[in-house]
């Protein structure tokens, strides 16, 4: 396992030209402590320091915790493994959670440990809703076209986040993202014309970018969002103050 570092001091800027693609696989994660024992994050973008528009892995060791804080930007996440809690209720593994601007909560973590991949600083103002799906339960639209189902998560004007399932050995073909895609690879493995994203793997795509996508004998589960980064920006803006840790 990837030793830890100490933690971050400074503001940094990680990723933050939004018009490039990036891709940050496994064997690329360093691990970074936060300001809180046991709890352990992976930048894959940032803009700030301890307070930040950020997408990050977070690590929590068994029975570790995070103090209290306020979502002054809003906070979505997706639990990859183990299982997240706080007071409010425990997350599994495939849980999907959006906790809207000015929500509170306490994380903290059992025997199991976690890992979440989490978005802070993102939300629009006026996307005021509270999401809670355990994925491993829902009611999957049936596959349209053939080899691809795709479960909705969230949606609000241009942005759109769902689960997209791939059978092996399908193709969907070049297209292009207005307002960007970005993909975290939950299993599988997924391809495009310019290489191989093992399970793991978190892909940002710009705005008006495009590409060509398929899969292999292994298919693949992807965390989907479109259409939510900055159109025609190299950067997005820096978060206002808050009390948002993670």
């Amino acid at each position: 396992m990837e030793k830890s570092v100490r933690p971050l001091l400074v503001p940094v800027r990680v990723n933050a030209d939004f018009s490039q693609k990036v891709v940050i696989r496994p064997a690329d994660y360093r691990w970074v402590d936060s300001p809180m024992p046991g709890v352990e994050r992976m930048m894959l973008d940032r803009i700030g320091d301890e307070v930040a528009r950020a997408t990050s892995l977070v690590r929590y060791a068994p029975n570790s915790a995070f103090s209290p804080h306020i979502h002054e930007g809003g906070e979505e996440f997706f639990v990859l493994q183990g299982v997240f809690g706080d007071e409010h209720r425990t997350y599994p593994a495939g849980t999907y959670v959006r906790n809207p601007i000015g929500s509170r909560h306490s994380p903290r973590v059992g025997a199991e440990g976690c890992v979440i991949f989490v978005k802070l600083h993102q939300f629009d103002r006026d996307d005021d809703a509270h999401v809670v799906i355990d994925t491993r339960y829902a009611d999957w639209p049936p596959e349209h076209p053939p080899g691809f189902a795709e479960l909705p998560l969230h949606r609000f004007r241009n942005e759109c986040v769902s689960l997209f399932r791939w059978a092996p050995h399908t193709r969907y073909g070049e297209h292009s993202h207005q307002g960007g895609e970005e993909i975290f690879v939950i299993e599988g493995c997924f391809y495009d014309e310019h290489g191989a994203y093992p399970a793991g793997t978190w892909l940002r795509y710009p705005d008006r970018s495009s590409h060509n996508d398929f899969t292999r004998d292994e298919g693949a589960l992807l965390f989907l969002k479109t259409g939510h980064l900055p159109a025609g920006a190299r950067t997005a803006g820096d978060p206002r103050r808050s009390t948002q840790h993670l």
